[in-house]
């Protein structure tokens, strides 16, 4: 099956368990202002490819990946729902791990069948949640966060171990309402193994300028190891 991919990274170390196989897909709904990733918003753009050349390039090297595997990312992975199926089912059958990065965002009743069937073939969802307020939510990504929220509570009754992301932005998300209110939410989930907060930084900064965007953090200034242990310490306190 073919799938439009942005980029493929062979030694993937902050994408999920050990090294990992990183697959960028083309694609995202979502305009999150601190985006890394500008290049890869644009829909059935990118490079056309097949899920077993993807496949191919990794197994070449499979022993790189013993304890690591594959980690599909973006973009946003779930807008190409079929294709990633395929190939995390593939990536399966060969006995390697699937890593999903996502925000969620594509999560939907109308489409719950298929997510079930992917979430047959996946080993862990890395799930990105942008901000709890949905106000501020729209505000950050331009689009609903509900969605991100109810996919959030579908892996919870399913049961699929779950790293919830949180990126923490100075002024945006590094407020104590909004964390305690992040860690509210989590509390009675049980498939969570791990919370990473991680500090915005800047060094997209160029990728904007080279596409002729204005870069929409404007001059706020980059998050700290300190603040993201201190977002991390606050979202865990109220997950008790």
């Amino acid at each position: 099956m073919k799938g439009y991919i942005h980029s493929l990274e062979s030694m993937g170390a902050v994408d999920g368990p050990g090294v990992r196989y990183v697959v960028f897909f083309q694609g995202c709904p979502l305009r999150c202002a601190y985006c890394h990733n500008p290049d890869t918003w644009e829909l059935n753009a990118g490079t056309e490819m097949e899920d077993d050349e993807i496949l191919a390039k990794m197994l070449r090297n499979i022993s790189f990946y013993r304890t690591g595997g594959i980690t599909a990312t973006g973009g946003e992975p779930m807008m190409q729902l079929d294709f990633l199926t395929s190939l995390f089912a593939k990536a399966k059958a060969k006995g390697v791990h699937t890593c999903l990065d996502t925000s969620g965002v594509a999560f939907s009743d109308a489409n719950r069948d298929k997510i079930d069937a992917l979430m047959e073939v996946t080993d862990l969802v890395m799930l990105d949640i942008k901000h709890i307020d949905e106000d501020k939510h729209i505000e950050l990504t331009g689009v609903s966060g509900k969605n991100i929220l109810e996919f959030a509570k579908y892996l919870n009754e399913k049961s699929k171990k779950v790293w919830i992301r949180h990126v923490v932005v100075p002024g945006i998300t590094l407020d104590d309402k909004y964390l305690a209110e992040l860690g509210a939410f989590l509390k009675d989930f049980d498939n969570i193994e791990k919370i990473e907060t991680l500090p915005y930084h800047s060094l997209a900064r160029h990728k904007y300028e080279g596409m002729g965007m204005e870069y929409p953090m404007g001059d706020t200034p980059d998050g700290t190891k300190d603040q993201a242990e201190y977002a991390k310490k606050v979202i865990m306190d109220n997950m008790k």
